[in-house]
C-alpha cells in the first residue's frame, strides 16, 4: 500500500520514527564526510599534478632548443622559432593540459566544499533542530498526559484519605464527653462527610479528564506529531537527494570520461522516492496496538460507595461553582483557539505554496512557523478537552440546576487579625494570602472553601451592571487576541485536585514528644515544626502534618508560631530553601508562571510543602539569580 501515514499506521511509535530520522541524518553525515574526504583528495591530486607540470616545464625549457634547433645552431633563433616546432607545440600542450587539469581539480574541490559539504552541514543542523523541537514537544505531550494521570491518582488518594477521615471523626464523636462536645463533633462529622463527597466528585472528574486526555493523546496528538515527523523527514530526503544530484552535475562537467558512471548515479539519485522508502519502513514495523482501557471509579476499601456523582446540597454547590468557572474559562479559550487555528490554516497554505514554488522565498521559516502553530493548536486543544469534559460530567450530574447566578468575585487576601471563614465558620490564619475575600460583598473564606460557597453574592444592582458591562468589554477584546500576550494552555486547565484543595496552614512547634495510641494519632518528637491542619475544636486535640503524614496530637503539646517565626505555611515561602539545582538543558518559558533556564544556570528551589520539588508532577519551583520566581520542568535540571 502506497502513501500511508505514520500517525495512522504506526500508532505510539514516536521513538522509532525518531530513530528512523536519526538514521537518515547519520547517512547525511556519512555522505558529507565522504565528500569532504573527496575534496581533500582532489586538492592533494591537484597539488601533485601542479608540481609535476612545473618540473616538466623546467625540463622542457632545458631541452626545447636541443630538440628543435640542436645544441650548436649556426643561426640565431627566437622563442617564436621554437614555438613553430610541432613536437614542441605538442609537448607544450601536454603541460598546459596538465596545468588546466590541476586547476580544474582545485575548482572541483572548491565547488564540492561550498556547494555540497557546507550545504549538507547546514541541512544537518537545520533538520537536527527540527527533530529536537519535535521530540521536545513529544516530551511536553507526555508530561501533560502524565500530569492528567497523576491528578487522577492524587484525587484518588485524597478521596481515600477523606474516607478514612470520616471514620476518624466518627471515633472522635464517640469520645465526646458531653452534649456540647457531642454537638460539635456531630457537626464536624457532617462537614467531614461533605468534604469526602467533594473529594469523591473531584476524583470522578479527574478520572473522566484523564480518560479524555488519554484518548486525545492517542487519537489526535500522537498521530499529528508523527505526521509532522513524516513531513520533515520527506523534506530531508528530498533535499538530500537534490544536493547529491548537484554534486554529480559538478563532477560530470569536470570529467567527460566519467559521464557514463555519473549519469547512472544521477539516474539513481533522481529516482529517490521518500514515500516508497517510508512504505518499506512501515511494512517492516507494523506491531499490534490497542489503546489502554478507560479508568473506572474505584471505591475506597473501607467505605462503601458507588460511582454516582453526589448531588446533595453542599456538593451540588461545589459542582455548580466549578461549572461556572469552567464555562468562563472555555469562553476565554474559544477566541484564542479560533485565532490559533486560523494561523495554522494560513501557514499551511503558505507552506504548500512555498514548497511548490521555491522562487517565493525560503520555505524553512514557513515550515518552522507552521510546526509551532500546530503545537499550539494541540496544546490548547488539550485544555479545551479538559474543560469540556469537566462541564459534561457536572451537567450530567446536576442537569439544569445550575444554582444561583450571582457569583462572588473572590481575590486572594491577607489577614492580620483572626477572621472567621464565612462558610465553615473556622478561623483563617496568617499574613501570606491564605484566604479569599469577595470584592463586592467582602465575604471572607478559606481558599479551600471558595468553591463551596453558593453563588449568591448580595452586591448592588449597579455593581452587577458594571460587572456585566466589564465582562462584555472583556469578551469583545478577546476576539482579537494579541499573540504575544496569549495565555499558556496550562492557564485554562488547572489541575482539578490542586484547584480545589490548595490550602495553607499555620506553623507550630511541638513542646513534647508524643507517642500515638491509635491509628488516627501522629507520632512526633519535641521541637518538630508541624503544620496545623485542623485547630482545636474544644476536644483537646489538633490535627497536624509533619510534611509526610497527618494525625491528631494533644492541643497542649503544641505551641503556635507568630507571623515573624512562620515557616511559610501553605503555598511555600517566598524565600529560597537553600537547595540548588543546575540547568542541564536550555528551556524557554511559555507563560508568565514559568521560569526560563540556561544550560549551567544555578536555580535555588523554593521552600514550603508546595514549593521546590513538591510543586507538582514533573515541575519544580525555584528562584533564579535575578530574583525571578517560577516553575520549570524537573527533567531539565540536576541537583547542584
Amino acid at each position: 500500500m502506497s502513501g500511508q501515514k505514520f500517525g495512522e499506521s504506526l500508532p505510539d511509535q514516536v521513538e522509532r520514527i525518531s530513530s528512523l530520522f536519526d538514521a537518515h541524518l547519520h547517512l547525511l553525515v556519512e555522505v558529507r564526510e565522504l565528500y569532504r574526504e573527496r575534496t581533500a583528495l582532489e586538492r592533494e591530486y591537484a597539488a601533485k599534478l601542479q608540481a609535476l607540470t612545473k618540473r616538466a616545464a623546467e625540463k622542457r625549457a632545458k631541452l626545447v632548443a636541443a630538440f628543435v634547433v640542436g645544441d650548436e645552431p649556426t643561426k640565431a633563433f627566437s622563442e617564436s622559432t621554437l614555438g613553430q616546432n610541432t613536437l614542441n607545440a605538442a609537448f607544450n600542450e601536454i603541460i598546459t593540459s596538465m596545468t588546466d587539469t590541476a586547476q580544474d581539480h582545485v575548482n572541483l574541490a572548491d565547488s564540492l566544499n561550498t556547494q555540497v559539504v557546507d550545504v549538507l552541514k547546514a541541512v544537518e543542523r537545520k533538520q537536527e533542530d527540527l527533530k529536537k523541537k519535535e521530540m521536545t514537544f513529544f516530551q511536553k505531550l507526555l508530561t501533560e498526559r502524565e500530569r492528567a494521570y497523576a491528578d487522577r491518582l492524587k484525587a484518588k488518594q485524597k478521596y481515600d484519605e477523606e474516607c478514612s477521615e470520616v471514620e476518624s471523626v466518627r471515633q472522635k464523636q464517640v469520645r465526646a464527653s458531653d452534649d456540647r462536645h457531642a454537638d460539635r463533633a456531630a457537626k464536624q462529622a457532617e462537614q467531614q462527610r461533605i468534604d469526602m463527597l467533594n473529594s469523591k466528585n473531584v476524583y470522578l472528574i479527574s478520572t473522566a479528564i484523564a480518560n479524555n486526555v488519554k484518548a486525545k493523546f492517542y487519537d489526535q496528538d500522537l498521530p499529528a506529531l508523527e505526521d509532522q515527523f513524516q513531513i520533515i523527514q520527506s523534506r530531508l530526503v528530498i533535499r538530500f537527494a537534490k544536493i547529491l544530484s548537484h554534486s554529480v552535475a559538478l563532477q560530470s562537467g569536470q570529467l567527460d570520461v566519467l559521464k557514463t558512471h555519473l549519469s547512472r548515479l544521477e539516474g539513481v539519485l533522481a529516482q529517490v522516492d521518500p514515500t516508497r522508502d517510508q512504505d518499506i519502513f512501515i511494512e517492516h514495523n507494523i506491531r499490534p496496538f490497542k489503546a489502554p482501557s478507560d479508568w473506572k471509579f474505584e471505591p475506597c476499601v473501607n467505605h462503601y460507595d458507588t460511582d454516582a456523582m453526589s448531588v446533595e446540597p453542599a456538593p451540588k454547590v461545589f459542582l455548580q461553582n466549578k461549572l461556572s468557572r469552567s464555562r468562563g474559562k472555555l469562553q476565554e479559550l474559544g477566541p484564542l483557539m479560533d485565532s490559533k487555528r486560523r494561523d495554522q490554516d494560513k501557514l499551511s497554505d503558505l507552506f504548500v505554496a512555498y514548497d511548490a514554488d521555491h522562487s517565493l522565498g525560503n520555505d524553512n521559516d514557513i515550515s518552522e512557523a507552521y510546526l509551532d502553530a500546530s503545537h499550539s493548536v494541540i496544546s490548547y486543544g488539550t485544555s479545551e478537552c479538559i474543560l469540556k469534559t469537566e462541564m459534561e460530567v457536572i451537567l450530567a450530574a446536576i442537569g439544569d440546576d445550575e444554582g444561583e447566578q450571582q457569583p462572588h468575585s473572590f481575590k486572594s487576601s491577607s489577614f492580620s487579625i483572626p477572621t472567621t471563614c464565612g462558610y465553615c465558620k473556622t478561623a483563617i490564619w496568617g499574613l501570606s494570602k491564605q484566604g479569599k475575600t469577595c470584592r463586592a460583598c467582602n465575604l471572607s473564606v478559606h481558599s479551600k472553601c471558595e468553591l463551596k460557597v453558593p453563588a449568591d453574592c448580595k452586591h448592588s444592582e449597579h455593581d452587577r451592571k458594571s460587572s456585566n458591562l466589564s465582562r462584555t468589554s472583556t469578551a469583545t477584546s478577546r476576539t482579537s487576541i494579541d499573540r504575544a500576550a496569549a495565555p499558556t494552555p496550562s492557564a485554562f486547565a488547572q489541575s482539578v485536585a490542586e484547584e480545589t484543595y490548595e490550602e495553607s496552614y499555620q506553623s507550630a512547634r511541638m513542646l513534647f514528644d508524643f507517642t500515638p495510641t491509635s491509628e488516627f494519632e501522629l507520632q512526633v518528637t519535641e521541637g518538630t515544626v508541624v503544620q496545623v491542619v485542623e485547630p482545636d475544636d474544644g476536644s483537646g486535640w489538633v490535627k497536624v502534618s509533619d510534611g509526610r503524614n497527618a494525625g491528631l496530637v494533644p492541643a497542649s503539646y503544641v505551641e503556635y508560631e507568630d507571623a515573624a517565626g512562620s515557616t511559610g505555611a501553605g503555598g511555600g515561602s517566598e524565600e529560597g530553601s537553600g537547595e540548588y539545582v543546575r540547568g542541564i538543558y536550555s528551556y524557554k518559558s511559555r507563560g508568565p508562571d514559568e521560569l526560563g533556564l540556561d544550560e549551567g544556570e544555578l536555580i535555588e528551589l523554593t521552600s514550603g510543602p508546595n514549593g521546590g520539588m513538591h510543586y507538582g508532577d514533573g515541575w519544580w519551583e525555584g528562584i533564579n539569580s535575578t530574583g525571578q520566581k517560577g516553575i520549570f520542568p524537573s527533567n531539565y535540571v540536576e541537583r547542584a
